[in-house]
Parts: C-alpha cells; structure tokens; sequence
C-alpha cells in the first residue's frame, strides 16, 4: 500500500501547478493588445457604453482584483459572464466539452491501436522490409503538421471521394464515429510515429534481453515469448510516453477543430482569443491544463500498478 500514498499527496502537489497556469494565462491575456469592450460594441460605441460594460464584466478593476475575483469564482465553478456568448461560460463550456473529449479519445484509441500493430510488425520482422516500411512511413510522417494532414485528408476523401463528411459533430455516438473519423485520424497520424518509433525499440531491446534468450535456448516458441514476456515488460516506456502524447493531443485539438469546424473547446478558445473575451480564454484553458493534470496523474497510477517495483 506505500506504493499508492501519492495517491493522496499528489493531487495537493497539483494545485500550485494548476495555479501558476491560471497566473500566467491571466497575465498574458491582460497583456494582449485590443479592448474587448470596442470589440463587442463597435468603434462607434459612446465613453459611457463603454465604461458600463467595463463595470458590468469588472474590468475596470486593477488586474490583482480581477484575479483574486476570478480564483474565488472559479472554485464555486463560476467563470463569469462571457462578452461574446452574453451568457455564463460555464454553460459555454460544458456544451463543448463533450466533443472535445470525445475527438481525443477516438484520437487516442485509433493512435494505440496503430502503434500496436505497427510496433509489433516491425520488431517481429526486424531487418526485413516490414520493419524498413514502417521505419520510413514514422521518420516521414513525424514533422508533417496537423492542420496540413487534416487539409489533404479533406481535399482526398471528402471533396473528390467524398467518403467522409467534410466538418460537423453529430448528436449520437454511431454517427460521432463516421464523422469525426477523419480528424480523430489526423490526430492519430501526428502522434502515431511517435510512439511507434519508441514502442518498437523497446521491443527489440526486450527480445534481446537474458530471460527472453533464456526462454529461446529451453525451447520456447518466439510468438510465446513475445507475447507472455516481451510484450507486457515494453509496455511501461510506452505509457510513460502516453502521458505526454495525450498532452499533445489535448493541445493539438485547438488545431484540428478549427481545420474541421469542430464546436469544441478548441473552436470556442480561438474565438475568443479573436475577438478577447477573456472569461472564456482563461475557462478553456484552465480546463484543458486539469485535462493534463489528471492525464499525468493516471499515468502515474497506471506506471505503478504495471511495475511493483515503482514508488512514487
């Protein structure tokens, strides 16, 4: 049981981190030049429009005020009134958390489930042409960017083969699968490489290790092998990685809902970064820093469930 006790110390150690990213994006958006005020009202809006709006969303408070005012509102769950949507952002948020969440998700599987195979073709056809396939298919792939990725997959299977919807969320899970296939596969194409490369040198690496030999000079088939030994021993690296990769797949959403005209998080941040609707900026990206937050903390619980020998 001391192997969980950072189940209890951890999530206390994440609250200064989730802090210093509320501090900073505060500070960058106050920093930002543009009146969000003028923005919403128009250049021909009169001083005193303006200067009751300002009080109206408090922005005529020193910039202290306002974030003291902020983190005590956010901890009752109220992120203020949002100048673009005229309504709570909370509600705003929630209608779009769920695309958001989804489109990671199917990201993340369609990621595993071709690093897997990937992975396991090559380290069992090491030298072959298999293995040199999919070494050239990762080093390729791996700097292509995801906006251009989602572009030419739009432009090949949606406007000439028309296989695939080109945008939009639909409200059923069945539906959510054909339509977001082809970003959840532009995601998957961008962190794919990654894990594959790292994935498949962990398995060379186990198959070359002494109980595997051991277990080749008793006898033992290779595919047994593998697959009782090699494959669970290279499996913690991975997930270790995973950790970072699904950080990356939580940023690079922001991207690919826009490519795709996704109503996500990511739509709503650049929205409002577009026109400085600061309630919502500071929402969404105080939301998708607790995404990684507890992404990095199941990582951790799964690490130690997988090795004993960890302790964190």
């Amino acid at each position: 049981m001391d192997r969980f006790a950072f189940l209890l110390k951890r999530p206390i150690q994440l609250i200064p981190v989730l802090l210093g990213i509320s501090l900073i994006t505060f500070v960058l958006i106050q920093l930002t030049p543009g009146d969000p005020v003028r923005i919403m009202l128009g250049p021909k809006a009169s001083e005193d429009a303006i200067a009751f709006v300002r009080a109206r969303y408090g922005l005529d408070q020193p910039i202290l005020v306002q974030y003291f005012y902020f983190l005590l509102n956010a901890i009752r769950g109220d992120f203020g009134q949002s100048i673009i949507y005229r309504s709570p952002v909370g509600p705003v948020i929630l209608d779009r958390m769920a695309p958001t969440l989804f489109l990671i998700l199917y990201g993340l599987a369609l990621s595993v489930a071709f690093t897997l195979g990937l992975a396991i073709a090559a380290a069992r056809s090491r030298g072959r042409w298999v293995d040199q396939l999919v070494r050239l298919v990762c080093v390729s792939s791996v700097g292509i960017p995801s906006y251009f990725m989602g572009l030419m997959l739009i432009l090949g299977l949606c406007l000439k083969l028309k296989l695939f919807p080109v945008s939009g969320y639909a409200p059923t899970l069945i539906d959510n699968l054909y339509h977001l296939f082809l970003p959840a596969l532009t995601i998957a194409i961008g962190v794919t490489p990654i894990l594959t490369r790292n994935l498949r040198a962990t398995f060379l690496q186990q198959m070359d290790a002494d109980y595997a030999t051991a277990g080749r000079s008793k006898g033992l088939p290779e595919r047994y092998i593998f697959g009782r030994h090699v494959f669970w021993n290279s499996l913690l690296p991975t997930v270790n990685l995973m950790g970072v990769v699904v950080s990356f797949l939580i940023g690079g959403t922001v991207v690919i809902e826009n490519v795709f005209n996704i109503p996500g998080l990511g739509q709503a941040l650049i929205r409002a970064v577009l026109t400085r609707d600061y309630f919502v900026v500071q929402a969404v990206t105080l939301v998708l820093a607790c995404g990684i937050v507890i992404t990095n903390f199941i990582v951790d619980v799964v690490t130690v469930v997988l090795d004993p020998r960890v302790k964190l």
